[in-house]
């Protein structure tokens, strides 16, 4: 069982020590071991975890710091509380979370429209530089690129390049990747067991070189918006570097601040 080990208070006959002390707040202790058992499995993507009275139980505290818990982690899109049904792990598998992540808009409506992904390559090589560094890996590393193209409503829209550690999408193909009818992050989250929690961007207008041009039906040289992105598990750990070209002739990059 998993509780919350209590302090010494540093009276005996050992010297006092004057260090700052470290201190975090009790619901934060809690939200780590809870936060803990998402990344070891003990609780899987999707699945009901136990009620805030067994989990108070479990920790040896109050519901009440259980609940502030659970709180921050259903903000930080780790969970999900569904009213009468109780708390469960948010999953990339739920049609909500398939836009968290691409943010693409249409001028003309709220919804993207029918999303249609074509891979155009994936294959091994060894890390190059930035890549290596983005992810954490030692230079030379084994990594997987994946090129695709998404198209919305059958108009070509984002040319991706994604970078992944070889290591962990060990058995990730080409063929696997065509098969798969989902979000991408879905597939990662329930064949590779690596979830996507959170994510830094970076924007910024380019023009579009010959490749991008072709495969994105618009004339070289066209303002395209360049997304960096790297995407992060549990324990900020990077697992993802992707570059998306997105085509903003009907499309705008949507983002909500605050």
């Amino acid at each position: 069982m998993n509780r919350i080990p209590s302090t010494d208070d540093g009276r005996g006959d050992a010297p006092q020590r004057h260090e700052a002390p470290t201190f975090s707040p009790l619901y934060r202790q809690i939200k780590a071991l809870i936060t803990a058992g998402l990344r070891t499995g003990e609780w899987k993507p999707g699945a009901l975890i136990p009620s805030e009275k067994e989990l108070a139980s479990r920790f040896g505290v109050s519901q009440g710091t259980v609940r502030k818990a659970v709180d921050e982690l259903a903000a930080e899109h780790l969970l999900v509380r569904r009213q009468g049904r109780g708390t469960f792990v948010a999953s990339h598998h739920e049609a909500r979370a398939q836009f968290r992540f691409l943010r693409l808009r249409p001028d003309d409506g709220d919804e993207a429209g029918a999303m249609t992904s074509q891979v155009l390559e994936c294959r091994r090589l060894r890390a190059p530089v930035d890549v290596a560094r983005a992810l954490e890996l030692r230079s030379g590393e084994t990594v997987l690129q994946i090129r695709r193209l998404l198209s919305f409503e059958g108009t070509p829209a984002v040319l991706d390049e994604i970078w992944l550690p070889g290591a962990a999408f060990r058995g990730l193909t080409s063929e696997r990747l065509s098969a798969y009818h989902g979000p991408l992050y879905a597939l990662f989250e329930s064949e590779f067991g690596t979830r996507m929690i959170r994510a830094t961007e970076r924007v910024r207008a380019v023009a579009a070189g010959e490749d991008a041009a072709q495969r994105l039906g618009v004339p070289v040289g066209e303002p395209l918006l360049l997304v960096e992105r790297v995407t992060c598990t549990y324990d900020d750990r990077p697992v993802e570097v992707r570059r998306g070209l997105y085509v903003t002739r009907r499309h705008h990059y949507y983002n909500e601040l605050g």
